[in-house]
């Protein structure tokens, strides 16, 4: 047999170099712990004093000027949406937030596609927000003082939507709600918007009772929700004290669908009839959230969190990150970015691409929007894809669960583990801003048996969204003064 020529050795010599060369200046996978705690079985019911309606803590305290306070700034509290179950496992509450999800993205998707948008036309206040696991419009909610003298009132915050309104006695139809139904007929600041009224006039579903020569209003909701009735003015009561006059709002007659508790919803869209346009004379255009967890129900130190409305909802930019907002001529209520990459485990994912996640002015089609009521983050399919293909690789270390788990087809069995280690993952935006997320808002757990899912899934809707989960634990600055958005890490 004849020896190996020295080329064809000197070659073998050369790949072994360069192979052992690439291994040593490979970068090593970026990991963060995760404390593995998996839902509890165990059935809870709601305890707090916004979900038995008692205000005299809760509200009262809040509207009253505390001692402290100064013009620019008052503090609403937030509770989860868990704090108005009743018998109900952790688990059962997940799946029904799932549902809603899926219903909401699906509206959102039509929504921004669609051809017809939403028509064209130095102090601050802060409230408390509150997480909704079973409401259909939204996820969090705040309690607000409406009219004179002020009805407590907890409202959905929705950054989806424009139009600001609640439940009116009398009722033709009207839902379940916490605390009291507002009368008009009891409120000295109650005022009718006619129908020739320029207000009256923005809105996209409005009427008139010509009898009464009143303007009417309607929304409806992807989930079958609606609610109709009087559009008027009236007198908003924040925490503090402050109160803002003349704020356009639906008085609501006739309301059936998913509305759970909350009486009404603050619409805190980009539109000319949402609270933060509303507003702008007096506070700006500016306000800012800070989200509780998921568990915040399970773990009172992270229960408060709170919305801010003015110049204080920017505060200090020194860790905060900030991305021009885009502009989708078609739908001017969300809240667009420009999400340019996203990196696992240090490195940035080849396959997400700018070009599947940009919008199109043109036919409003694609883009990215920030959404306080969604939960999960939906990216477009092949982004989602390439993002979903290089977690599971740099997480190689850990047992994959067969089979997925709902709208998630990539979910790991931590189950017997108390920490693990997995790979980081951070989105980039343009202008340079990151939002480098904690484990627990991409690694979420979905039963009692330890089932850890990737909480991020593909759609082909057109737009994609990043979610609440996603959210948990950043101070989302909507700086619409300065049309950016900002996120704070640990901004709570």
């Amino acid at each position: 047999m004849a020896p190996p020529s020295p080329l064809v050795s000197l070659s073998a010599l050369l790949l072994l170099l360069a192979a052992a060369a690439s291994s040593a200046t490979a970068k090593p996978v970026q990991t963060q712990s995760l404390l593995v705690t998996p839902l509890s079985p165990t059935p809870f019911s709601a305890s707090s004093e916004l979900a038995r309606g008692d205000d005299k803590d809760v509200f009262a305290g809040n509207l009253a000027a505390a001692e402290d306070a100064t013009p620019s700034t008052v503090q609403f509290s937030v509770v989860h949406r868990d704090d108005f179950v009743v018998n109900a496992t952790a688990a059962e509450l997940l799946g029904h937030r799932l549902q809603r999800d899926g219903k909401r993205a699906a509206r959102i998707s039509a929504a921004a596609g669609a051809a017809n948008g939403t028509r064209r036309t130095g102090s601050g206040v802060v409230a408390p927000v509150v997480s909704g696991l079973a409401q259909g419009s939204g996820e969090y909610f705040t309690k607000i003082g409406v009219g004179t003298p002020a009805t407590p009132a907890l409202m959905v915050l929705d950054t989806g939507s424009d139009v600001v309104w609640l439940q009116c006695a009398p009722c033709r139809r009207c839902y379940d709600q916490s605390g009291q139904v507002f009368d008009p007929r009891r409120s000295r600041s109650y005022g009718a918007v006619g129908c020739s009224a320029p207000l009256c006039r923005r809105l996209d579903s409005g009427g008139c009772d010509l009898r009464r020569k009143a303007c009417l209003y309607q929304v409806a909701y992807g989930d079958g929700s609606v609610t109709a009735g009087d559009f008027a003015t009236e007198t908003l009561t924040f925490a503090g004290g402050a109160r803002v006059a003349r704020i356009a709002l639906g008085c609501g007659h006739d309301n059936e669908g998913l509305f759970v508790a909350a009486a009404g919803l603050l619409g805190l869209g980009r539109g000319s009839l949402s609270f933060p346009a509303q507003i702008s004379r007096r506070y700006g255009r500016s306000f800012s959230y800070c989200l509780v967890d998921r568990t915040s129900s399970a773990n009172p130190a992270s229960h408060s969190s709170t919305v801010t409305f003015g110049s204080g909802a920017v505060g200090s930019t020194v860790a905060a990150s900030f991305t021009p907002m885009v502009k989708n001529p078609r739908m001017e209520t969300f809240y667009y970015v420009q999400l340019v990459g996203i990196s696992v485990g240090g490195a940035r994912v080849s396959g997400v691409a700018d070009s599947d996640l940009r919008l199109d002015p043109s036919s409003g089609r694609g883009g990215v929007i920030v959404d306080s009521g969604t939960s999960v983050t939906r990216l477009a399919r092949p982004a989602y894809s390439a993002l979903r293909d290089a977690f599971r690789a740099a997480a190689a270390g850990l047992r994959l669960s067969p089979g997925g788990f709902s709208l998630f087809d990539t979910c790991y069995d931590l189950s017997g583990r108390k920490v693990v280690k997995v790979p980081t993952v951070s989105m980039h935006f343009a202008g340079g801003a990151e939002a480098a997320l904690p484990p627990e808002n991409y690694l979420i757990p979905v039963d009692s048996k330890g089932t850890f899912c990737f909480a991020f899934a593909g759609t082909d809707g057109g737009v994609s969204i990043i979610g609440n989960i996603q959210q948990q634990g950043f101070r989302v600055v909507f700086d619409g003064d300065g049309q950016r958005v900002g996120f704070v890490p640990k901004g709570c």
